[in-house]
């Protein structure tokens, strides 16, 4: 079964810091831009990063720059999302999603995706 599993999210304070993990069975990640999107009470779902099959681009959106950084880790068939500076406005379901053959070029993401994980939550309060 082809599956996203993403991992690492909670409830931390303002200024602090998570490490969201996205990890695939099924299919091996080479294969794939990954993207992370989120999701707030009441809002529309946004893309916040991206990284190339290789992790050389990656884009964010202005929103999370310098505070935001993914990676991956194909040998362990995982991408990763660091997120430091934690803000209340980041309070969200997290997304991981996978595109077959996609690419990051010039700081755009892909349009679409082909795998979706059920979400993380993250909970910025004091």
């Amino acid at each position: 079964q082809l599956q996203l599993v993403e991992s690492g999210g909670g409830l931390v304070q303002p200024g602090g810091s998570l490490r969201l993990s996205c990890a695939a069975s099924g299919f091996t990640l080479d294969y794939y831009a990954i993207g992370w999107f989120r999701q707030a009470p009441g809002k529309e779902r946004e893309g916040v990063s991206c990284i190339s099959r290789g992790g050389g681009s990656t884009a964010y959106a202005d929103s999370v720059k310098g505070r935001f950084t993914i990676s991956r880790d194909n040998a362990k068939n995982t991408v990763y999302l660091q997120m430091n500076s934690l803000k209340p406005d980041d309070t969200a379901i997290y997304y991981c999603a996978a595109r077959h053959l996609g690419f990051v070029r010039v700081g755009i993401c892909p349009n679409e995706y082909d795998y979706w994980g059920q979400g993380t939550q993250v909970t910025v309060s004091s």
